[in-house]
C-alpha cells in the first residue's frame, strides 16, 4: 500500500488504503522507502483477522476478500495508467475464487524434519497448512513423503507437488541438494497415502521413483461442469512442468481465452503443456504451439497427440520462432509468458507478424503494461482487459488482455 512522506513514496506492508497507521521503515533508497505497519491507529472496515502469518505467502489475508478483489482490479488499472500511459475506462472486475485449498502446484522447502514455505524476504520456514492454500490431504501427504525418506531427507532440498483438480492424483518431485542425488531410491521407496507418484531429476533426466510421474485433468473436471470443448480433452503434466495453479478458476481462464481467440488459425507462444492449445484444437482451430522448456514441451507433445491433424508443436525458444514472420499471419496469437513478461526480441518479432489479434495472459500487471505499451505503439489497440483471482490472499492477479490491430 502506498503512502507519501516529504514527497517520497512509502510502500507500507500490512495496511489498507484509507487507514491511518504507525509504520516502521525497514529499508530506503532513492526510489522510495519500504515500511511495515506496527500499529493500526484508524482501522478500515475491511480489516479482518488473518488465518495465519501474512508473511507466509498470504500477504493480503488481513483484508476482507471483496476488498482484495477491488484492490487487484485497481492494481491492474494503475499499472496500465502509470507504466503504459494507457488509462483504462475502468478498473477490471476480478473474478473470485474460493480462498482455501485452491493450489494445484506448490513448492515446499525441507529443513531437517521441517517442511513449509519461506517467510517473505527470508529463508525462514513457516508452516504451509495454516495458510489454507493447499488441500488438507496435500499437507498430510507431504509429511508422509518426508517420513518415508527417513534419514535421506537430509539430502532433499524441496518437494514440488502437482495434483489434479479432483485431488485424486498427486505427484511429489524431490529436488536434492546440489551435492546429492536421490535416484537410487527408485523402487526402494513406497508410496504413502494420498500420493500417486514420486520423481526426481538427475541432470536433465527425470527419474520416476515410485508410481506415476504425471497427473491428469479432464475437461469436465477442469471446467467444473459442461465442457465447451467436449468431454474427451485431457491435460497430463509432470510436477516439473508449469500449469496454472488454481483448481477453481483455471477452467474459467481457458473459457476467457477461447472466447477471445476468434479465428481458424492460432499460434500460442509460451504454450506450456498445452492448456489453451489443446482446447483450441479440440474446438476446431488450427494451432501452432511453441514451448521452449524441456519438461513442459514433452507434456505438450503428448497432450497434442489426439489432435495432431490440427495441433502442431514446435519445441524452441519463442524468440527464435517469431524471428521469421509467416507468409500469412495467423488470425490470433496467444501469449502466456512467465512473470518477467515477453522479451523485447519476442515483442519486436511478434509485431512484424502483423497478426490481427493478440490475446495476452499475464500473472504480473507491471510487465503486462510494459508489453501493452509496445503493442499499442506498434498499431494495436486495447480491446478488453479482464482479471481472475487465481491467487487469493496474495497481491497477485491473473489478467487477460485482448489487443486488435488498428
Amino acid at each position: 500500500m502506498l503512502a507519501r512522506l516529504d514527497g517520497r513514496v512509502v510502500f507500507v506492508a500490512g495496511a489498507i488504503p484509507g487507514e491511518r497507521v504507525r509504520a516502521r521503515v525497514e529499508r530506503a533508497n532513492k526510489q522510495g522507502m519500504w515500511a511495515r505497519a506496527t500499529e493500526i491507529l484508524t482501522a478500515s472496515p475491511d480489516r479482518r483477522e488473518p488465518a495465519s502469518d501474512p508473511a507466509c505467502g498470504i500477504a493480503y489475508a488481513y483484508i476482507a476478500y471483496p476488498r482484495q478483489l477491488q484492490l487487484k482490479g485497481e492494481l491492474v488499472a494503475d499499472a496500465f495508467r502509470r507504466i503504459a500511459r494507457l488509462p483504462l475506462d475502468a478498473a477490471p472486475a476480478v473474478a473470485p475464487s474460493e480462498e482455501t485449498g485452491y493450489r494445484l502446484r506448490a513448492r515446499l522447502h525441507l529443513r531437517g524434519s521441517r517442511l513449509g514455505f519461506f517467510r517473505e524476504g527470508t529463508h525462514d520456514l513457516c508452516d504451509a497448512a495454516p495458510t489454507g492454500q493447499l488441500h488438507p490431504d496435500t499437507v498430510a501427504a507431504a509429511h508422509g513423503v518426508v517420513a518415508a525418506l527417513g534419514a535421506r531427507r537430509a539430502e532433499c532440498e524441496s518437494l514440488t507437488v502437482a495434483e489434479n483438480v479432483a485431488a485424486t492424483e498427486r505427484v511429489f518431485h524431490l529436488a536434492p541438494h546440489p551435492a546429492a542425488r536421490l535416484d537410487d531410491l527408485a523402487r526402494r521407496i513406497d508410496l504413502v497415502p494420498g500420493v500417486t507418484g514420486l520423481t526426481t531429476l538427475v541432470g536433465d533426466r527425470l527419474v520416476t521413483l515410485a508410481g506415476s510421474a504425471s497427473v491428469t485433468d479432464t475437461a469436465t473436471a477442469l471446467f467444473r461442469g459442461p465442457s465447451p470443448v467436449g468431454d474427451l480433452v485431457a491435460w497430463t503434466r509432470k510436477a516439473t512442468s508449469f500449469f496454472q495453479g488454481n483448481r477453481f478458476l483455471t477452467g474459467a481462464l481457458v473459457g476467457r481465452v477461447l472466447a477471445a481467440a476468434t479465428g481458424d488459425d492460432v499460434v500460442e507462444l509460451y504454450a506450456g503443456v498445452g492448456l489453451f492449445s489443446v482446447a483450441l484444437a479440440a474446438r476446431g482451430s488450427r494451432v501452432l504451439a511453441v514451448e521452449g522448456d524441456r519438461s513442459a514441451a514433452s507434456d505438450l507433445e503428448a497432450n497434442a497427440g489426439p489432435w495432431r491433424e490440427r495441433l502442431q508443436v514446435r519445441r524452441a525458444p519463442v524468440e527464435r520462432v517469431v524471428a521469421s514472420p509467416p507468409d500469412v499471419p495467423p488470425d490470433v496469437v496467444i501469449l502466456d509468458p512467465p512473470r518477467t513478461g515477453v522479451s523485447a526480441a519476442a515483442v519486436n518479432g511478434l509485431i512484424a507478424w502483423k497478426a490481427p489479434r493478440v490475446v495476452y495472459v499475464s500473472c504480473d500487471p507491471p510487465t503486462l503494461a510494459r508489453d501493452a505499451a509496445r503493442l499499442v505503439g506498434a498499431g494495436y489497440r486495447i480491446e478488453s482487459v479482464d482479471a481472475l483471482d487465481l491467487f487469493p490472499n496474495t497481491p497477485h492477479v491473473e489478467t487477460v488482455a485482448v489487443f486488435s490491430r488498428a
